[in-house]
């Protein structure tokens, strides 16, 4: 994946803006998927192995969320980043999953509780 570090303050080319792009999303999906592999363990009562994958996730949407970061900084509220459709595509992923995480964590409390 592309380190923003890496590259000028200048606008982005359009491959590399795809593989920043690319990177959210997949990032974002590590984090959702891993998220809900904890669920499932938690369901089956491995609280242990339901942290362990949470903690996976949370390092995953780390990741996603320091390039969205630096993208935002980039941007500086002046309209520099190109948008595209992928892009809000990228944003609405790393969004999502951190809802789920969010409610996931709660959910396997409540697995923890009951169990």
């Amino acid at each position: 994946m592309l380190n923003l570090d890496d590259v000028p303050d200048t606008e982005l080319a359009t491959d590399e803006l795809e593989e920043v792009v690319m990177g959210l999303i997949i990032n974002s999906g590590q984090a959702r998927s891993l998220a809900y592999a904890a669920l499932a363990l938690a369901k089956a009562g491995d609280f242990a192995g339901a942290q362990a994958k949470m903690t996976q996730s949370h390092s995953a949407l780390n990741k996603a969320h320091r390039v969205q970061t630096q993208l935002i900084e980039r941007d500086q509220g002046e309209g520099k980043m190109k948008v595209s459709l992928v892009l809000v595509h990228a944003q609405d992923h790393l969004m999502t999953s951190m809802l789920a995480r969010e409610l996931i964590v709660e959910l396997i409390a409540l697995h923890e509780k009951v169990h």
